[in-house]
């Protein structure tokens, strides 16, 4: 629940946007991404060379997570997709990863694929449920009620 009160005007003191604050660490995973592409491209063979998923690739990502998630409130309820335009085309993203990441695992059980980029799509999945909250920030969050917006 907000703490303001109903006639006091909305206060954003931390706005995020797809530029600004998040707009580097996005570049940067629009590039991983096509290091994913590469991953995936071929299958895994010992002692392979070729460009891969790294550790730091995902440590990178669990340090972000951790960033933007010390900034939001404790979660209480399920988050429903939607809030302002840029929360919702990050929830749109996190769909897209988690489908990704689900046909990775379905890739894995007929072909050796790098073990790593599930877990990069996992964590990428994860960052931007957090960025969607962020880009919600001061404002409400759409969040699940039982039996409906009513709550009965």
């Amino acid at each position: 629940m907000s703490s303001r009160r109903p006639d006091e005007p909305v206060r954003l003191t931390k706005i995020y946007t797809l530029g600004g604050e998040l707009g580097d660490p996005l570049r940067r995973i629009q590039n991983d991404l096509f290091d994913v592409g590469a991953d995936l491209s071929v299958p895994v063979e010992g002692g392979d060379e070729r460009l891969r998923v790294s550790q730091d690739q995902i440590s990178e990502l669990e340090g972000l997570c951790d960033r933007f998630n010390e900034q939001l409130p404790d979660l209480k309820s399920f988050v429903l997709p939607g809030g302002t335009e840029a929360a919702a085309r990050l929830h749109v993203a996190r769909a897209v990863c988690r489908r990704a990441e689900l046909v990775a695992h379905q890739t894995a059980t007929a072909t050796p694929i790098d073990p790593l980029v599930p877990v990069y799509l996992n964590r990428l999945s994860d960052l931007l449920f957090i960025l969607a909250r962020c880009a919600n920030a001061g404002r409400d969050e759409p969040l699940w009620k039982p039996g409906g917006p009513e709550g009965g």
